[in-house]
């Protein structure tokens, strides 16, 4: 743990504060000390950001992890190496309290002490939504990197230690006496070996990845009324009102909300296990946008990803990008708090897209010809 941040070595969230926020610096201590006492509020009318970048070496097949090998010999760009520069954005917006917390590490084998957890070169990116309070957000963000690379399935078996963090994740928040048991927070993750990307996702916030100006979800949003999480809640004994499970939360998977569940190990509707979604990352790949559900809430997918492009064909800076999301957020009436990540595969601009002129020339037939002046003449 970074000593004095209250964050895991290598996680950078006020790397740039302008005059006007130095006073936030002065305020986390209280904020921790608040922490402890249940639901502490985080008031702070601030926007958090920060920007950071990493060269992901070129890495053969052979260094990773048996069930990666197959897809990276598989990709169409075998020679590329991804260049990851991440900027980030954070806003309270019109909710009186602040509860999203994120995580960007650009470089594992710099984060960690022991390189040998790392097969080959990799990045980590998180986001989480908390409600009913920042404990559970501010515990998975602290927490949850750990649990993947502590667990025994890492890295030889990368999706089932992802599932194994999400589920260990949730009983720790049960488990641990400080924490308010009826905080709970959604989590999605973006972990980065090599060119292979596994996005896991739990709750409603959603990664969008860039491709060559195209949309491409990665997740998928875990509301209530969703038919395949309708289905499921209902087998397991669970009724949705007015798009609320049971009545009282919006989303149907997260991590915390124990006062909505049942004993550890046993099934119930609200879910902690992940989706997963797993992709080998090439040259058509320009950037990857996560955000919470107060983004998508007033943003479909692809123009998150035009604008995106966009600003970045102009200046190039994920950090820059992220606050645009974030102003454009805002200027369309976004309710929630407001948390944007967006992480670059290239170190140049996008290119601009040329759409080929078509060489094809249309004529008209003599036949043709003859009637168009048959109707002209007759419409003298």
């Amino acid at each position: 743990m970074a000593p004095g941040t209250g964050l895991p070595p290598g996680i950078s969230e006020n790397n740039n504060i302008s005059a006007n926020e130095s006073h936030v610096v002065e305020e986390l201590d209280d904020e921790q000390s608040l922490a402890k006492a249940g639901k502490p509020p985080r008031n702070l009318p601030v926007m958090r950001h920060c920007i950071s970048q990493a060269i992901l070496a070129g890495t053969s097949a052979l260094e990773l992890p048996n069930e990666l090998v197959r897809e990276s010999l598989s990709g169409e760009s075998s020679g590329f190496s991804p260049v990851f520069r991440s900027g980030s954005c954070s806003e309270k917006g019109p909710k009186q309290f602040m509860e999203d917390e994120f995580i960007c590490v650009d470089n594992l084998r710099e984060h960690f002490s022991e390189a040998s957890h790392f097969p080959s070169a990799g990045a980590f990116y998180g986001v989480f939504d908390g409600h009913g309070g920042v404990d559970a957000a501010s515990f998975t963000k602290t927490n949850i990197l750990n649990f993947i690379v502590e667990d025994s399935y890492f890295p030889s078996a990368i999706k089932r230690a992802l599932r194994n963090a999400f589920v260990k994740t949730d009983h720790a928040l049960a488990d641990a006496k400080s924490l308010d048991r009826t905080s709970g927070t959604t989590a999605l993750t973006a972990l980065v070996l090599g060119r292979t990307m596994l996005v896991a996702n739990a709750g409603d916030s959603r990664a969008v990845l860039g491709k060559r100006g195209r949309a491409v979800e990665l997740s998928t949003d875990h509301k209530p009324n969703c038919t395949s999480e309708r289905i499921r809640i209902e087998k397991l004994g669970g009724v949705i009102y007015d798009g609320y499970l049971n009545g009282q939360l919006s989303v149907s998977r997260s991590l915390g909300d124990w006062h909505l569940k049942g004993p550890k190990g046993s099934n119930f509707p609200l879910s902690s296990e992940p989706e997963l979604k797993e992709v080998v990352l090439t040259e058509e790949d320009e950037f990857l946008i996560i955000g919470c559900d107060g983004l998508w809430d007033v943003m479909s997918s692809q123009c998150a990803v035009t604008i995106t492009r966009k600003e970045l064909m102009l200046h190039n800076d994920p950090e820059k990008c992220s606050k645009e999301l974030v102003r454009e957020a805002l200027k369309r009436n976004s309710c929630d708090n407001l948390t944007v990540l967006v992480v670059c595969f290239s170190p140049d601009p996008p290119p601009r897209i040329e759409i080929p002129r078509t060489q094809r020339r249309r004529s008209i037939s003599a036949e043709g010809l003859d009637l168009l002046k048959g109707v002209l003449s007759s419409n003298v």
